[in-house]
């Protein structure tokens, strides 16, 4: 048997955190047992489906490399592969179930169940349909009709039998037939409900194994039936643990952003979240953190999810993007902070070898300080920005001295008679200063670091003053002494 299995978001909102674990645990399932994994898009909420969603699904899970073997861009044999192209098959089985009797029309109103519902509440019974319509008979359908009721199908669930799921995670799970109640399968303007599609889907697209979020388990027994009255053999179940935020809930917009357009924004790695997000809620017997594609794919079992909830914290995952951005090959980085320096405004669309000689040794020297790519926009701002601001502390700490105007003129000078500036000679030159004015190396390099950065911290001060050249650095001297004297500070009266 080859296994198949497959994901199916609902295109009503960006893709969640929590959803791409399942696709996770989904393509990693289907990869290590050489079988298929099938993209479906649920867009049968004909009010909140949209186009956009459905399109940054699919181009986020490109992203993160989870690749599909049927589905949207791809096709196969069992397609369509969008719920909505698919409504025709979904009558199909509805009036088979009709004309077997094991389902009816039910014209029943939002607010008539309402009223029942609550009834039913107030009398302790379990709050499920009624059967009302069940047995109408043909002319109170005709008098409904008159009326303008557009009705619903009902599946009729018989009471008093026990559904037994088995599940791969938790083994069997027993749920009563009596508190489900005869349940919707197809809507009044033709569309399915949730259940009754993914069980015809399922089927027809021979999945032979259902990976889903534990929410779902709830749904099973409903499933069962219907695969029962539709004489389709069902697929096996594994309902994984949810995701929740730090505090013990369930993960929402309250922890901070939770889907996975936001991460690719801020500069996460596809695979750094990949590597995250297929620990959570599974373990290797070694407890190891950090895997290549293959090692995870041949790792990877459905016997070593755990049970229990998972807690998604977004600084382990910061910390664990950093250690890929420290491991990567400098002109790989260099390409994935690109696109945030053009963003920025900071180098044009064509990059000549100069700006990409520059961006590659920004790169060796930030790297260690990045976690994420889009921090480059922090740490780095001072390399493009020429009117870049000075940070409060930096002049009252370094800069608010006596010594500290005459020192940066005499740089400047010295700098000057350079031909050229580089990291060794601007190197030779502040030690040189440092004992001819009785200075320590501290009281030289840090008032010149403010000077050029703005900041007290950074990278090497030899290194960055490379970097922006001769010309930049005796015209972010002139800039800090113009602004000394501006402002009047101590050092510049």
């Amino acid at each position: 048997m080859q296994i198949r299995v497959r994901f199916a978001p609902s295109p009503t909102g960006e893709l969640h955190i929590g959803g791409v674990r399942t696709a996770l645990f989904n393509w990693l399932f289907a990869r290590h047992h050489k079988g298929r994994f099938i993209l479906r898009i649920e867009d049968t909420d004909i009010l909140r489906s949209q186009e956009n969603f459905t399109n940054s699904i699919i181009d986020n899970l490109k992203w993160l490399g989870l690749n599909w073997d049927e589905g949207p861009e791809v096709g196969g044999e069992y397609g369509p592969y969008f719920q909505s192209q698919r409504l025709a098959i979904y009558k199909k089985y509805a009036d088979y179930l009709l004309k077997e009797g094991k389902a009816y029309f039910c014209y029943c109103t939002p607010e008539e169940l309402e009223l029942r519902k609550k009834q039913m509440q107030k009398e302790g019974k379990p709050p499920v349909y009624d059967g009302h319509c069940r047995n109408l008979s043909y002319k109170e359908r005709e008098k409904f009709e008159r009326e303008g009721r557009k009705p619903t199908v009902r599946f009729k669930v018989s009471e008093g039998i026990e559904l037994k799921v088995r599940d791969l995670l938790r083994g069997e799970v027993v749920f009563k037939s009596d508190v489900l109640g005869d349940f919707i399968i197809l809507k009044s303007n033709g569309t399915p409900t949730f259940n009754f599609a993914n069980v015809i889907d399922d089927s027809l697209m021979k999945i032979t194994h259902v990976i889903r979020g534990e929410d779902h388990l709830s749904n099973t027994p409903r499933q069962l039936l219907l695969y029962q009255a539709l004489g389709f053999n069902p697929p096996l179940y594994a309902h994984i643990p949810m995701i929740l935020g730090k505090d013990g809930s369930k993960l929402s917009k309250r922890h901070g952003a939770t889907s996975i357009s936001y991460y690719r924004e801020k500069g996460f790695l596809p695979w750094a979240v990949v590597n995250y997000l297929a620990l959570l809620g599974w373990s290797t017997p070694d407890s190891q953190q950090f895997f290549e594609k293959e090692e995870l794919i041949e790792k990877f079992s459905l016997e070593r999810v755990n049970k229990s909830p998972a807690v998604f914290d977004p600084r382990k995952l910061e910390w664990m993007n950093a250690e890929y951005i420290r491991k990567m090959e400098t002109e790989k980085l260099v390409n994935l902070l690109i696109p945030y320096l053009k963003k920025k405004g900071w180098v044009k669309e064509e990059i000549d070898s100069a700006t990409y000689r520059k961006i590659f040794r920004i790169t060796e020297l930030e790297r260690d300080r990045l976690h994420l790519l889009s921090d480059i926009l922090e740490i780095a701002d001072f390399f493009f920005e020429e009117e870049f601001a000075y940070d409060t502390k930096a002049v009252e700490k370094r800069l608010n001295k006596e010594y500290v105007y005459p020192l940066l003129k005499r740089i400047k000078v010295e700098i000057d008679k350079m031909e050229h500036l580089s990291e060794e000679n601007l190197e030779v030159l502040l030690r040189n200063l440092s004992r001819e004015l009785s200075l320590s190396t501290a009281e030289v390099f840090h008032p010149l670091r403010v000077a050029l950065t703005g900041r007290m911290k950074g990278p090497g001060l030899f290194e960055l003053a490379a970097v922006l050249g001769k010309e930049e650095v005796i015209r972010r001297i002139n800039r800090t002494l113009d602004w000394l004297k501006k402002h009047k500070v101590k050092s510049s009266v």
